[in-house]
């Protein structure tokens, strides 16, 4: 389990209950989601559905579930893991894993976007099965060594909660981390969480390699006492979400996921490329717009706010 980091710059009701906190969540994002991104309505059962794992390019490959990321970046030294997606939906991802011919004891690092429940709630088990360091920002490290978001979570009154995670890296912006033959580059990306991390590495088929992203959610929602225009609980909100829009938007970025795969039409790209398009997948400008409809969304919640404030 050897990661070398160089700086570059419960079930039934349990889990029924864990399912609705987490659909309280999902009803907020996607009211605040943008239709030009396919974030069309769901319901929270598509978060627990299985979904077969397949290649999004080179040794990218997705194993989450159909309403929730997974995303395996393998080599043939061990492999890095994106994400966990719901607690009861870590032996599927590891099942995933499997299915492609890999060894879930293979994964030397898990990392995460964000410490909500539907895509924290499975790296405990995930990172017990492999025995991989678990890395993070330093409020998201905190946020999975505690098993909720803090106080200054904007969505923190739902009551969010997952299996705590043992022992998480911190990890600094900028900072490259390496694990077997994968190198994966964490962008802070907070606002949405004091502690989102986007992430960003490089995959290559033949001999063609993209830029790919994995850019945490941008959407500015919250429990309804939160206030994005000022906000004790987290004062700095507004102008580090402006600088994560600004983040995102610079990344090179030849391949776009994101934590809730349809916000950025990949079931439609996949069913493309399944159609006979091979690069259906491929979208320089979908960064770029993935932070065009978010800018729009937090301008958006702003004018609500300060037309609240005006009342």
């Amino acid at each position: 389990m050897n990661v070398i980091r160089r700086n570059s710059d419960a079930r039934g009701s349990s889990r029924l209950a864990h399912v609705t906190r987490a659909g309280v969540l999902c009803a907020l994002i996607l009211a605040a989601a943008s239709p030009a991104l396919g974030a069309d309505p769901f319901p929270p059962e598509l978060w627990t559905r299985e979904q077969p794992p397949f290649r999004i390019f080179g040794n990218t490959w997705y194993v989450g579930t159909r309403g929730l990321s997974a995303i395996l970046v393998a080599s043939d030294r061990g492999h890095v893991l994106i994400d966990g997606a719901l607690a009861e939906s870590a032996p599927r991802i590891a099942a995933s894993i499997r299915e492609l011919g890999f060894r879930v004891e293979d994964v030397k690092l898990i990392v995460n976007s964000h410490a909500h429940s539907d895509h924290a709630g499975g790296i405990a088990e995930l990172q017990k099965a492999s025995g991989a360091v678990v890395a993070g920002s330093p409020s998201g490290a905190a946020a999975l060594e505690r098993g909720r978001g803090g106080a200054d979570d904007p969505q923190f009154e739902h009551g969010d909660s997952f299996p705590a995670v043992s022992r998480v890296r911190r990890v600094r912006d900028g900072q490259t981390l390496y694990a077997g033959g994968v190198a994966v580059t964490a962008q802070h990306t907070p606002g949405h969480t004091p502690g989102a991390t986007s992430w960003t590495w490089e995959s290559c088929e033949a001999n063609r390699c993209l830029k790919m992203v994995y850019a945490d959610s941008l959407n500015a929602v919250s429990d309804d006492s939160f206030r994005f225009t000022g906000d004790d609980r987290y004062p700095a909100v507004l102008e580090e979400f402006t600088r994560s829009l600004a983040t995102v938007e610079s990344l090179p970025c030849d391949i776009l996921l994101a934590p809730h795969p349809e916000f950025t039409d990949l079931w439609a790209r996949l069913e493309r490329r399944t159609a006979g398009d091979p690069d259906a997948l491929i979208d320089d400008t979908a960064c770029r717009r993935y932070v065009e409809a978010a800018r729009h969304r937090l301008d958006l919640r702003i004018e609500r706010e300060q037309a609240n404030l005006a009342r």
